[in-house]
């Protein structure tokens, strides 16, 4: 159950980018259950348009703007599509990652820049081809970061770094554009159950020995996220700017659990 009222957002427009698979479509989902028209953004439109039908199966509205968020041309002709859809956008969810397992040094350079340039260069593009939307009538963006940008990991210096930046163009854009009515926040997950993530990147029994030692004793789940993430989104969070919420059962506090 959820304590937000039903259609809290009706009339907004939201945008997730990484909305075909994973968290941010559980996000995209959410924000449509709440009211919310959004837009599907990612590299492959068969993925967006199954959640799409997804959403509007449940009786929500939702369409697709495929773009590679590396490439600033093609998100600006996604924003093209918002403003063609429904004239406005009013949420914007940072969600479109890449990571694998990786020692520093084995990886090579183009690995290493690939990840920063779709985790922390495209929230980067996504977020500047918005702002005149976002701007036209206030607005809220969410970029969706990890643990790792505050624990040292192994094989994850990509993904740490990436992640890191984020969390500081967050602080950034939220400074300089909260005078143009647009809160920039981010939430950052701990490990989810039902991701891609979990599956590629955890070792056989980690979750087990993981969820162990954690102060909540499971993993965090994506419906949980899509609450936070309409939390942050929503009215209530309407005078919270430039920080990070932390969803993790815990698990910052633990760090890494490497036996």
């Amino acid at each position: 159950m959820s304590i937000f009222a039903p259609g809290i957002l009706n009339g907004q427009t939201a945008l997730v980018t990484g909305g075909g698979s994973g968290i941010g479509a559980g996000i995209a989902r959410r924000l449509a259950a709440a009211g919310a028209t959004v837009g599907l953004l990612g590299r492959t439109p068969e993925k967006l348009e199954a959640v799409a039908a997804e959403i509007r199966a449940a009786g929500g509205s939702a369409f697709c703007a495929p773009a590679d968020v590396r490439d600033y041309a093609k998100v600006a002709a996604a924003m093209d599509t918002v403003q063609q859809q429904t004239g406005r956008l009013d949420i914007l969810v940072c969600s479109a990652a890449g990571n694998f397992l990786a020692p520093a040094v084995a990886m090579s350079a183009n690995a290493f820049r690939t990840v920063i340039d779709i985790d922390l260069c495209g929230t980067f593009n996504v977020c500047r081809a918005a702002f005149p939307l976002l701007s036209a009538q206030g607005g809220c963006i969410l970029n969706i970061t990890a643990l790792q940008a505050r624990l040292a990991m192994p094989f994850q210096a990509h993904a740490g770094a990436a992640k890191a930046g984020i969390e500081k163009l967050t602080q950034d854009l939220a400074l300089e554009w909260g005078p143009a009515g647009i809160r920039v926040n981010a939430l950052c997950p701990g490990a989810t159950d039902g991701t891609e993530g979990l599956v590629r990147l955890a070792p056989e029994g980690y979750v087990e020995r993981y969820t162990g030692r954690l102060p909540l004793r499971r993993l965090g789940n994506i419906p949980e996220l899509g609450e936070a993430a309409l939390f942050l989104c929503s009215p209530a969070a309407g005078y919270i700017t430039g920080t990070t919420l932390t969803v993790d059962g815990g698990g910052a506090l633990i760090g890494m659990v490497m036996d």
